[in-house]
């Protein structure tokens, strides 16, 4: 595996409708080592593929995720006539490609996500992120063997702390606050850093002197012609 490893965000959201499985093939066929989705649950309880709580921005529909049922979620164009994925869909397109990253939306969530990807035999390969951190002790409780990582848009003053008060294995800080010491003080309590979201050369160059283990990208093909695969 390359170092850092690339994960691509939302697929490769800068290339192709965000959190479809056009995205996350696009992704794959670039290379990355892992892939990063958003779930969320749909009226009727179904777990589907999505970042924002309403469709607005991702599709041509309007209104929050919640309130449409699997169907009619599934009559809606995501972008390029992609239609929005379940958990269950996405796993089945990727299985022993690459990695899975997913991203906990709804705390509620947790034990019906974990559930799925247990069934599904993928959670060695599954690592959940959240800044919803009590929802990470939840899932690494439920599904051991998955990773956990705690996602932070600012900068906490102990960040690897925080995320070790939660059983996480890795810390995800957003790139514009990433500094050396970040690292540093995380490799000291043997935690990986994976930051996002980096799309551009200086900016993944900036981080990689700081030692990071991940990058996730809206353009995994700017990292992954980056980085050389070892």
């Amino acid at each position: 595996m390359r170092t850092p490893f690339v994960v691509g965000h939302r697929g490769a959201a800068g290339l192709e409708p965000e959190n479809t499985i056009r995205s996350i093939n696009r992704a794959i066929d670039i290379g990355v080592d892992a892939v990063e989705v958003d779930v969320r649950r749909s009226k009727d309880g179904e777990l589907v593929i999505m970042h924002d709580p309403t469709v607005d921005r991702t599709t041509n529909g309007h209104g929050r995720v919640s309130s449409f049922t699997l169907k009619e979620l599934k009559a809606l164009d995501a972008g390029k006539g992609e239609r929005v994925p379940t958990l269950d869909e996405l796993i089945s397109s990727m299985r022993g490609k690459v990695d899975l990253f997913i991203e906990i939306k709804e705390p509620e969530t947790v034990p019906d996500i974990v559930d799925h990807i247990e069934e599904e035999g993928v959670a060695p390969s599954t690592t959940f992120v959240s800044f919803f951190h009590n929802s990470l002790l939840e899932a690494k409780q439920l599904s051991p063997y998955s990773r956990c990582g705690a996602i932070f848009s600012c900068d906490p003053a102990d960040p690897s702390r925080l995320a070790l008060d939660v059983k996480a294995d890795l810390v995800l800080p957003n790139h514009s606050y990433m500094t050396e010491r970040t690292v540093r003080e995380a490799h000291a309590r043997k935690l990986l850093v994976q930051t996002w979201t980096v799309n551009n050369p200086d900016d993944l160059a900036r981080v990689v002197k700081f030692g990071v283990d991940g990058v996730a990208s809206d353009f995994p093909n700017v990292m992954v012609d980056s980085i050389p695969n070892q």
